[in-house]
């Protein structure tokens, strides 16, 4: 009975992470396969000729343990969309409060809160976004991003120090090429070291420093359109990126993976596949 309890727990950890309307979706759902499979057991006819008890006590707990869980997981899965419906509220709260001229300093903010904060600015720009729990304001992968059929992942790293070393990066850089996505993105409210940009470089690695973050909430806010593949343009000027000739929105520097110009760079629409408009850097 603790380990079912630990399992139920953890099925509601996990639950209250994701959109609340994918909770709130499955709490009828729950209940009508459980209902089904309950009813189902209880009406196999007894079995014949049947030597011992063993058919019977199988069924006769299926019956039961499917009874017991079309309560219990509806429960578990309201308790995970209010909890997700309530953090959702309160990381756009947030959002807001320090986006907004006179909000609050990023800099007072808890490492918490300062991951809810990134999360909220990657969603506003399209993003999907699902908190991976990192340990503590040094843990490892904070975020998972996707947007159509391309994934990154996120490090929100030393958020109060001043500057963030090579080693922060070497550590996503592994990650990524574990879980082969497309891209990452390191982010801090101070800067980076040159080493750490030196690494970065070339890696579709975007290190996103105190001034990009800024940028970053108040393109959010205006709902300014995400790129689509990750690339290091940490302090870059805005006025260096081109427009798409074709759908007039900004265009994200990629490398290419294929073809006879592998491992060279090239500027790509942001709504790639829709778009595949394409210039020479």
């Amino acid at each position: 009975m603790g380990r079912r309890k630990g399992e139920l727990t953890l099925l509601m950890e996990v639950a209250s992470k994701w959109p609340w309307r994918v909770s709130a979706t499955l709490v009828p759902l729950s209940f009508v396969v459980c209902h089904f499979i309950a009813i189902a057991f209880a009406n196999i006819p007894e079995p014949v000729n049947v030597a011992g008890l063993g058919p019977v006590v199988v069924r006769q707990g299926i019956h039961a343990f499917a009874t017991l869980l079309q309560y219990v997981l509806p429960a578990i899965f309201m308790v995970a969309a209010v909890v997700s419906f309530i953090s959702r509220s309160r990381s756009i709260a947030l959002f807001d409060d320090v986006s907004s001229e006179s909000g609050v300093n990023v800099a007072n903010l808890s490492w918490r809160e300062f991951e809810t904060l990134v999360g909220e600015g990657f969603r506003r720009r399209g993003f999907e976004v699902a908190e991976r729990g990192g340990a503590g304001p040094d843990g490892g992968v904070d975020l998972a991003l996707a947007r159509g059929h391309e994934r990154f992942l996120v490090q929100c790293k030393q958020w109060r120090a001043q500057q963030v070393g090579v080693a922060v990066v070497r550590e996503l850089y592994g990650v990524m090429a574990a879980e082969r996505v497309a891209g990452g993105y390191v982010v801090t409210s101070g800067t980076y070291t040159k080493d750490a940009r030196q690494f970065a470089s070339g890696r579709n690695i975007e290190l996103i420093d105190g001034g990009a973050l800024n940028a970053l909430l108040r393109n959010s806010q205006n709902g300014a359109p995400a790129p689509s593949s990750a690339r290091v343009t940490a302090n870059a000027s805005a006025n260096r990126t081109p427009m798409c000739p074709t759908c007039k929105t900004p265009m994200v520097m990629r490398t290419a993976k294929r073809g006879s110009n592998v491992g060279s760079s090239f500027w790509g629409c942001a709504q790639f596949p829709k778009c595949r408009q394409t210039l020479a850097p």
